[in-house]
């Protein structure tokens, strides 16, 4: 299956983020549980943060995103790619 990367940088105060990433993280293990391989996490010191996944095609990984916490709740801009793998 395909790897997608959803690169985001947060366009709201720390106070209004901090609100959703509850509910990210726990978006973050359904995707788990339910085989998309799934991590996220932030840059140390670069801010924002990015979203590494499977998803069987962009729109499929459009789909992912899109429910995302974050992105529903108005948290984050975002790029998202199709991330090629050349060794596993």
């Amino acid at each position: 299956m395909p790897w997608f990367v959803k690169i985001e940088k947060g366009i709201v105060d720390k106070t209004t983020f901090d609100r959703y990433v509850p509910a990210h993280k726990a978006y973050v293990r359904d995707l788990i549980a339910k085989g998309h391989k799934a991590r996220t996490g932030y840059w140390a010191k670069l801010g924002g943060g990015m979203l590494l996944f499977e998803a069987s095609s962009m729109e499929e990984a459009q789909k992912i995103v899109r429910r995302d916490p974050l992105i529903i709740n108005g948290c984050v801009k975002y790029q998202l790619h199709e991330w090629r793998v050349v060794v596993e």
